[in-house]
């Protein structure tokens, strides 16, 4: 039987992708430290390991678990933090992936899956949507530390010969994603719609991002998991452009919100603009077209309304 690790296994993202493997029959083992996983995001045939990715005797661990699989999401995923506290981004995001690169050579596992971003990687865009042979420019410490990670993923892959390929999310959505611990504007706007609350916009509002369902993330994954020979990067985005106001406006009809947002001021080191193109490995993998916005917003809303 096939034996997944999939560290952040117990968050958004990573515990769509566990299920997706469970689904498959597989062993999934789940690694998370629960500063924002939730417990309830696991599914009972998973095992569960309560551990910290920076623990340096980590690498033991996967050593003795030896999985087949490692899927890679766990990660400090906060632009602001790691504006405030590079450091500490670095540590977490570069050192702990080093560790967990060279323990999965060691044990030779068939593929290591990174979860990287795209957005942040690029900067702002020259031209859109950005493909995978854009310009490299991180306007934050987050954006430089997954970038240098991915550099260690070809190191490791063309030196130790570790199946490694890192996927380039854009801003991912849907189910289970926590507006309180983790970024994602959807979920904050939606969370608070629907109590009721007032939502406020950084900026003007002008500012444009790819949003991604968390379904299509998913597909990703499964695809580059049963293909060792691809390598990427690889862009998981949509191609559309969306700004704050518009995604605003569509959550509010959705919601049935009559609030007006309030605006503060623009976060540091964000950019203004974010646009990928996935088409490359759409087109490899012969992955459908990605869930439309408006189909993605009416099932994360409907969500949300059963939390």
């Amino acid at each position: 039987m096939t034996h997944a690790l999939v560290t952040g296994g117990a968050g958004f993202i990573g515990s769509h992708v566990a299920d997706a493997y469970l689904a498959r029959g597989w062993r999934v083992t789940i690694l998370d430290n629960f500063s924002t996983g939730k417990r309830t995001n696991v599914d009972p045939r998973a095992e569960v390991i309560e551990a910290d990715i920076t623990d340096a005797s980590l690498a033991n661990l996967v050593r003795d678990l030896k999985p087949d699989v490692i899927s890679h999401h766990a990660a400090q995923i906060d632009v602001r933090v790691s504006v405030s506290e590079p450091a500490l981004d670095a540590q977490t995001n570069v050192l702990a992936t080093i560790r967990l690169l060279q323990a999965a050579a060691e044990i030779g596992a068939r593929r290591f899956i990174f979860a990287s971003t795209g957005g942040a990687i690029y900067g702002e865009p020259l031209e859109t949507p950005q493909t995978e042979n854009h310009s490299v420019r991180p306007l934050s410490p987050y954006g430089c530390a997954k970038l240098a990670a991915e550099h260690y993923l070809d190191y490791f892959r063309i030196v130790h010969g570790l199946p490694a390929v890192a996927l380039r999310y854009a801003n991912v959505y849907g189910p289970r994603q926590n507006a309180k611990g983790e970024a994602g504007v959807i979920a904050i706007f939606t969370e608070r719609m629907v109590r009721g609350d007032e939502v406020t916009i950084n900026g003007s509002g002008e500012q444009t991002r790819d949003y991604v369902y968390v379904d299509d993330v998913v597909a990703a994954n499964l695809a580059v998991t049963d293909r060792s020979d691809l390598a990427g990067p690889y862009n998981v985005g949509t191609g559309v452009e969306t700004d704050l106001l518009a995604l605003h406006a569509t959550l509010a009809a959705l919601t049935g919100t009559t609030r007006t947002p309030k605006h503060a001021p623009a976060k540091t080191g964000e950019q203004l603009r974010s646009v990928l193109d996935g088409c490359a490995l759409r087109t490899i993998a012969n992955l459908p077209e990605p869930v439309a916005l408006s189909e993605g917003l009416r099932r994360t809303v409907a969500w949300f309304r059963t939390k």
